[in-house]
């Protein structure tokens, strides 16, 4: 969708850079990918809550948070699952703009609307791939989602009746399959570490 030609974007007075050294770190999104019951959700606040203690500036992005409130009005059409992940990924290159690091945990099962999020936060786009196989995010369940699909209460439900498009090249993998939580989060921390800090050395 095409803004109105009557619309101008308006320059900020605080430069990214300021914002950077304010915050001791890079701003970025780091996007995580997977089929529900992988643990997306359960990785990104534990990691939040350790970069937070870190003294970094970062916040989740929740899939299910974001539908409760700004994609309330979405279902999950071909067309409604596209536009979550489009407005999910502006909302996540604006905390980039910030200064912040963006923690996105989406189930995001194409790659074209993966494409179109990283699109939004040019060079601050990190894809990570939480993987797990199908049948220990079935024996995981922790909603119930793949009973209820299997049943035929849910429709277009991911790895289901609808597909998973894993990442062709990540920016990195986390395999909870194989890796405890604690470790899956002492991976991502040291991958902040390594992307984010700043050329100074700080965090």
């Amino acid at each position: 969708m095409d803004p109105s030609p009557d619309i101008a974007p308006v320059e900020h007075r605080v430069a990214l850079c300021d914002r950077e050294r304010r915050n001791a770190h890079r701003g970025g999104v780091l996007w995580l990918t997977g089929l529900s019951g992988a643990g997306k959700t359960t990785l990104a606040f534990a990691l939040e809550e350790r970069l937070f203690r870190d003294g970094l500036q970062v916040y989740v992005l929740d899939g299910d948070n974001v539908r409760h409130g700004l994609n309330a009005d979405l279902g999950f059409s071909r067309a409604d699952r596209g536009e979550n992940i489009r407005r999910a990924g502006e909302v996540a290159a604006l905390f980039a703009d910030a200064g912040v690091l963006c923690i996105a945990a989406f189930i995001s099962p194409y790659r074209e609307d993966r494409a179109a999020a990283r699109a939004a936060a040019p060079g601050r786009f990190h894809e990570v791939y939480v993987r797990a196989d199908l049948a220990t995010c079935e024996r995981r369940d922790p909603k119930g989602l793949y009973r209820r699909a299997r049943a035929g209460e849910i429709s277009n439900f991911t790895a289901v009746d609808d597909v998973y498009e894993a990442p062709d090249r990540p920016s990195l993998t986390i395999d909870t399959t194989v890796d405890s939580v604690e470790r899956c989060v002492t991976i991502l921390s040291e991958y902040v570490g390594a992307h984010f800090r700043r050329p100074d050395g700080a965090r």
